[in-house]
């Protein structure tokens, strides 16, 4: 219990300056893109910085879920980042999602409190993860969201699910070629994968060309400046 309670002590000076930390960051930016997807953002705000309070709690106290380095960006790299392509991403009407290696919860979690999406599954294969998402999905009352410990592949054996989904999403995960590999096992035709990527994500599509025989490349949506895109895929019908 004394070192327990030592733990306590060391953990209380990094816990209160989350707050801060989080004042000085660009929420505007937040608002405006809840504003353009059609969000409420006095129901949005709240629940999007209770959102980044608990990442950053849980980071210094539990479980790395982001780069130390991250944390004062938190705001404009993850959570701005997952929101910036809501407004195109809910153009395409997607009801059932499943997001693939959720990790703290980018895209998924403020895609959801934004209104994308009647249903989500977001598979993670570390289980601090899991744990982390359940306990933001229970305390923001995120009903549309549900959490799958596993690896993708692993799920394959769920018959009931494969072909089951309008939308898949994927922030900085596999590459381009094997997560769209995946992705054609739950996707029903018609169908679209939102892929965020990097400068490399042509490279990645030339390096394994495989999955154009069951995927289109149809657009992209460009974040700030450019460097991360989103890749839209259309699962082919044939």
């Amino acid at each position: 219990m004394k070192g327990l309670h030592g733990d306590t002590q060391r953990r209380q000076p990094a816990l209160r300056d989350i707050g801060r930390l989080l004042e000085r960051q660009p929420w505007d930016l937040v608002e405006q893109q809840l504003v353009r997807a059609g969000a409420d953002p006095v129901e949005a705000m709240p629940k999007l910085r209770r959102y980044a309070e608990m990442l950053l709690e849980w980071n210094r106290g539990l479980s790395n879920l982001i780069s130390t380095s991250d944390e004062p960006r938190v705001v404009e790299r993850h959570i701005v980042e997952s929101l910036a392509p809501a407004m195109w991403i809910k153009a395409a009407a997607p009801k059932a999602i499943m997001d693939f290696g959720s990790g703290g919860g980018f895209p998924a979690i403020p895609l959801a409190i934004a209104g994308i999406g009647e249903r989500w599954v977001l598979v993670e294969s570390r289980r601090n993860k899991t744990l982390f998402i359940r306990k933001v999905a229970e305390e923001l009352e995120l009903k549309s969201i549900g959490v799958e410990l596993a690896r993708l592949e692993c799920l394959l054996d769920d018959a009931a699910r494969i072909g089951k989904f309008d939308a898949f999403t994927s922030r900085a995960t596999l590459r381009l070629g094997p997560t769209l590999g995946l992705a054609a096992n739950w996707i029903e035709p018609g169908g679209s994968a939102f892929l965020w990527k990097g400068s490399r994500k042509e490279q990645e599509m030339a390096d394994d060309s495989r999955w154009t025989g069951s995927w289109d490349m149809v657009d992209s949506f460009d974040i700030g400046n450019g460097q991360t895109s989103v890749c839209r895929f259309i699962r082919k019908t044939g």
